[in-house]
């Protein structure tokens, strides 16, 4: 068991097997009959496997769904830094448009 951990053949092989026993299971009873015995197995590993249930799921939930940071967004940043991904010359770029505008060309 000390060498079961991903990268090892060992892990590697339980995988294989697991995934056999899961296409014999969807090709005798089912997909969806299938997905009812995982999910009661996860359940009940959940169960019995994790001590600390409600500091589990908050740890679960924070990973998936990370805090929301208030940033402001500065309208004129965005604004100058799309410009400049679509001009890249910069405001030469923009100078000389103008100038053939006012030109009439």
């Amino acid at each position: 068991m000390k060498n079961l951990h991903r990268g090892t053949p060992a892990f590697g092989f339980m995988l294989g097997i697991l995934f056999v026993l899961t296409g014999v299971l969807m090709m005798t009873v089912g997909f969806w009959k299938t997905v009812v015995i995982a999910a009661l197995f996860a359940a009940g590993f959940f169960i019995g496997a994790v001590g600390d249930k409600k500091q589990f799921v908050k740890n679960t939930v924070n990973r998936v769904i990370p805090e929301k940071k208030d940033e402001s967004i500065d309208f004129r940043e965005e604004l100058a830094r799309e410009q400049e991904s679509r001009y890249p010359e910069g405001k030469k770029a923009s100078e000389k448009e103008t100038k053939k505008a006012e030109d009439g060309e």
